[in-house]
């Protein structure tokens, strides 16, 4: 046990590799997705007996490390126990964030956390500082076990009066997913193929705690912790008030532009009640911002519906959260620098606080960056792909912001689809972030200034 103990150690001493934190976390996301492959390869993952195809594997493994949500099977009855297993394990460990993972396993050992690997982890969990992030990282572990076996105990009581003893598993196993905002659901084994939870659109338990675990995941650690600490909305962090600010808008807007456009829409909601509307047009706007639930069918929904969640899915979640997109606060601080502007303001303000300049450069540097990645990719499905533009639009965003959400053609990918779809996960859950941080870290003023020069903008 102490030789193990000792190669675990070797392993996580990340000084001694010769790699920036940024590839270690790059490199470590893409070790995971492979390993995730090859298990779902394997004929114990399939009730069948029949592996998928390594193309088939890959898109589903970096779904799932990539807490994204888009399958090519139905995962309640092409996997077997083993699969489902491997499948939701795979989330955990994105959606905590690998360091988290490794991190604990170096606490266990008793490893000493060193400077470099702090560094690493402040990249992992998007902190604009190194100082305690191995105390926030155990804060997360812990956060997150709590909240997810809370939600699958309530979620396994409602679930064991509608399917017994394996509601009890879909309880804990849908918590795990939905906290990790992954999308990835087994309900396809009692409601239909590809159904989601469709068939819960009016259960307001189901709901409910569904969209609870959601928005904690989504909203971020850090101001999970600021809320618990000081309770008080005056005594928050001006981060924590930009994220709970711009996280209600969303829903609250979401929902009634989704209740306004599929109101009478006789595919989607028309045939629901006052309250199921309601709610189905409050859990759509939840769950379009990286979780990749739908008590609809998404196939239905008007292009105008479509094109209005491929805002919010653009947007995302928040921060050091479970969810992807260019976050809450790069929306906020980019509009928020709109406003100054068009106001004739030279500094950016957000609840009574000055917003630096190299913040607001860095947000409109993550969603540029972010609209190229989505551009590209979209304009490369459009040529391998035989399908409506807008549904090739909402597939990639929903892939880079990794929402899960679908409008069906997930299966309809050729080779060459899923494979851009891929990479567009996987660049949707490292790149943005990773790429602020860069930023963050290798700030520094030249010794050279040119002369100032203007251009005509606009």
């Amino acid at each position: 046990m102490e030789i193990l103990a000792h190669k675990i150690a070797n392993l996580l001493n990340i000084a001694e590799w010769k790699l920036t934190p940024y590839q270690v976390l790059v490199l470590s996301f893409a070790g995971l997705i492979l390993v995730g492959t090859l298990l779902l390869m394997t004929p114990l993952a399939s009730v069948t007996g029949e592996g998928l195809s390594f193309v088939d594997a890959l898109f589903t493994a970096t779904s799932a490390v990539c807490v994204t949500g888009l399958t090519v099977v139905n995962i309640g009855t092409y996997f077997s126990l083993f699969g489902q297993l491997v499948l939701i394990s795979l989330v955990q460990v994105g959606g905590l964030g690998i360091m988290a993972m490794t991190t604990l396993m170096a606490i266990l050992i008793g490893k000493r956390i060193n400077l470099k690997e702090r560094l690493l982890m402040q990249e992992a969990l998007n902190q604009l500082t190194v100082a305690g992030v191995v105390r926030l990282t155990q804060y997360i572990i812990k956060v997150t076990l709590l909240i997810e076996f809370i939600g699958g105990t309530f979620l396994a009581i409602r679930l064991y009066s509608d399917l017994g003893l394996k509601g009890i598993y879909f309880g804990y196993w849908h918590a795990v997913s939905s906290f990790c905002n992954a999308g990835f659901d087994l309900f396809g084994s009692i409601t239909g193929n590809f159904s989601s939870a469709i068939g819960y659109a009016e259960d307001i338990v189901v709901n409910l705690i569904i969209t609870f675990l959601i928005i904690l995941g989504g909203i971020g650690f850090t101001v999970i912790a600021d809320v618990w600490t000081n309770r008080r909305f005056s005594k928050f962090s001006l981060h924590t008030k930009v994220v709970l600010f711009t996280t209600l808008v969303l829903i609250v807007l979401g929902a009634l532009v989704i209740f306004l456009l599929e109101y009478d829409n006789h595919g989607t909601m028309a045939n629901l009640s006052w309250n199921g509307k309601v709610m189905a047009s409050y859990f759509q706007s939840v769950t379009a911002r990286s979780a990749g639930w739908n008590t609809v069918d998404m196939s239905n929904l008007t292009d105008a519906t479509l094109f209005f969640m491929i805002i919010l899915m653009f947007i995302g979640a928040s921060p050091a959260s479970t969810g992807g997109g260019i976050k809450t606060s790069t929306a906020c601080v980019l509009v928020a620098a709109t406003w100054a502007l068009i106001r004739g303001r030279s500094d950016v303000e957000l609840f009574g606080r000055r917003i630096p300049y190299g913040i607001v450069y860095k947000a409109l540097a993550v969603m540029l960056i972010s609209a190229l990645a989505v551009i590209f990719v979209t304009m490369m499905l459009t040529i391998t792909e035989n399908q409506e533009f807008i549904r090739l639009l909402f597939e990639v965003i929903s892939a880079f912001s990794t929402t899960g959400l679908t409008t069906g053609i997930t299966t309809t990918l050729t080779t060459s689809g899923k494979l851009w779809l891929v990479f567009t996960m996987f660049a949707g859950r490292v790149g943005p972030v990773t790429l602020a941080l860069a930023l963050a870290l290798k700030a520094r003023k030249g010794n050279l200034q040119y002369p100032e020069g203007k251009v005509i903008i606009g």
